[in-house]
């Protein structure tokens, strides 16, 4: 994974003809649903970008939370849960790809058997051990729960930022980790300085 930017170009199929796009390594940032999304999976949605190579992206969808609890999940996997406080905390819907499975953003990076390290202090974990610890009270600090996530193929995510259908800013794990899930996409806005209320179709990316 790489988590400088990248200086290669892709290029993508448009009206008329090709485009060479410079890919900018988006990694780390949150990408934010314009009000004309049309995709109901992606509709007011707050993403945040946990790989962006030139193969593709992958993120998590962090402001969707599902009628399922913490608890009912440890449950459902059979691991014990120790920690009450954790029990009524949401797991969220992290995007339309392997709804069925679960996928951990975390900090600090730890060492678990299948992490993907996005930056020196944050990770997303699929395996099963990180919860295990979590259960036991020992796991990392901060932990968001999400079944599923959002995937783009090559030069995918590039055209849809080419066709405005997303803001970018530089993401703030604090948004994630220390918010409600409704406060969070509004907040992601003001890092851009804007209002999310007045934001209009005719909005490009940033």
């Amino acid at each position: 994974m790489s988590t400088g930017s990248l200086s290669k170009r892709c290029i993508v199929g448009g009206p008329g003809g090709r485009y060479n796009w410079t890919l900018v390594d988006l990694t780390n940032h949150f990408l934010i649903a314009m009000p004309a999304m049309a995709d109901p999976n992606f509709a007011h949605t707050l993403t945040y970008v946990c790989e962006h190579t030139q193969d593709g992206a992958l993120g998590i969808v962090v402001n969707k939370p599902i009628d399922m609890t913490l608890s009912a999940l440890f449950e459902q996997i059979e691991v014990p849960l120790a920690d009450d406080s954790l029990r009524a905390a949401p797991v969220h819907f992290g995007g339309p790809v392997q709804v069925d499975r679960g996928f951990v953003l975390h900090r600090p990076l730890g060492n678990w058997q299948s992490t993907l390290a996005i930056s020196d202090d944050m990770g997303l974990t699929t395996s099963k051990d990180v919860l295990e610890a979590v259960g036991r009270g020992d796991g990392p600090r901060d932990v968001f729960v999400s079944l599923g996530y959002a995937g783009w193929s090559a030069g995918q995510l590039e055209q849809e930022l080419a066709q405005n259908a997303w803001l970018t800013v530089e993401a703030d794990a604090e948004l994630v980790f220390a918010l409600p899930a409704e406060q969070r996409l509004p907040a992601a806005m003001r890092l851009l300085g804007f209002d999310f209320s007045r934001l209009s179709d005719n909005v490009g990316h940033a």
